[in-house]
């Protein structure tokens, strides 16, 4: 039986296809959640969303509380947010973006009416931004940087599991912050083993999607 995973993101997981002039996105055999939905393992939700930070309280009740419930039954639900909130806010630090993402977390958690019964949460820690056209103030590619150390320790305050794809080797475009086509293929491979470990509690290859 699939399991059914809800992804919860900005543009990287929206696919955002940073070579497109009008903002379209990578084909579904592209984009990293369109990967997965390739295995017999996994129904991929994909609610990625470009620009997307990590939403406040008024978005838990008004917004994602409808969202989470119209998708029924879910067996995991996978959490990558944190790069628009260190490049759309100068002196940002990685420590604030993690307070804010543990706050959303934790208010997620204990949201009324939400659908978590059963529900195994995954915190991902987005792949470091690198230099590029978007991504030219040093301060901000510091604390990209440290943000999965961050999210490490607010996932183990909260009690939910975590992944740092900065540790993944994720390529990057020329803008410092988009998956290439070949970055996508790498993160699917390695989503695929997280989820694995998280959902059906067993190990597999990091690179079993990965051509």
């Amino acid at each position: 039986m699939k399991q059914r995973v809800m992804c919860f993101g900005d543009s990287n997981t929206y696919g955002y296809d940073p070579r497109s002039p009008l903002g379209e996105r990578y084909s579904a055999e592209e984009r990293w959640t369109g990967i997965l939905n390739q295995s017999p393992r996994w129904e991929i939700l994909n609610y990625g969303e470009n620009g997307r930070e990590i939403p406040d309280e008024s978005d838990l009740r008004f917004y994602l509380s409808d969202l989470l419930c119209s998708c029924g039954a879910l067996d995991g639900m996978v959490v990558m947010l944190g790069t628009n909130d260190l490049l759309h806010y100068g002196g940002r630090t990685a420590a604030e973006v993690a307070d804010r993402m543990e706050a959303f977390l934790g208010a997620l958690l204990r949201l009324d009416g939400l659908r978590l019964a059963g529900t195994r949460l995954l915190l991902v820690s987005p792949p470091a931004m690198a230099a590029g056209t978007w991504v030219t103030d040093r301060s901000v590619l510091e604390q990209s940087a440290l943000l999965g150390d961050c999210y490490r320790r607010a996932a183990e305050r909260l009690g939910v599991a975590f992944a740092d794809a900065a540790r993944w080797n994720v390529a990057l475009s020329y803008d410092g912050v988009h998956f290439t086509p070949a970055g996508h293929r790498t993160f699917a491979g390695h989503m695929e083993a997280e989820l694995a470990r998280c959902l059906l509690e067993r190990d597999l290859p990091s690179e079993v999607l990965v051509p």
